[in-house]
């Protein structure tokens, strides 16, 4: 996938690709970082465990942040989609409800069989 400058945000779809792939990465390296911290845990060395778990802190906050972007943008997406399909359908949805509608409310108000003998 190659993106010319300024296009990976030129449509929803391009945006929702790009930050998917950014929380794939940011996913990889905070299992890195996780990896990291295992090691250095054995380790004498407190102040670099404490700056890994600090830098674990805060890829797990953008790795969070990433998935609300890509879920927002998955419902732009949708919503999206729907606006423009119900657009086209909409004259002709309304129409056939609206005539269901009245055929209902007629037969409703016709007397039934039964009225009419007692009448």
């Amino acid at each position: 996938m190659t993106y010319k400058t300024g296009s990976a945000f030129d449509s929803i779809e391009s945006a929702h690709e790009f930050v998917t792939l950014l929380a794939a990465t940011v996913g990889e390296a905070k299992r890195e970082v996780e990896a990291d911290i295992q090691r250095e845990s054995t380790a004498e060395s407190p102040r670099r465990l404490d700056a890994l778990r600090t830098t674990l802190y805060s890829m797990e906050k953008l790795e969070l942040h990433m998935n609300q972007s890509r879920r927002i943008l998955n419902d732009l997406r949708s919503l999206r989609r729907l606006l423009f399909e119900e657009r086209s359908a909409k004259p002709k949805a309304i129409t056939d409800a609206k005539s269901k509608k009245r055929e209902g409310q007629i037969l409703s108000r016709a007397p039934s069989t039964q009225e009419n003998i007692h009448l």
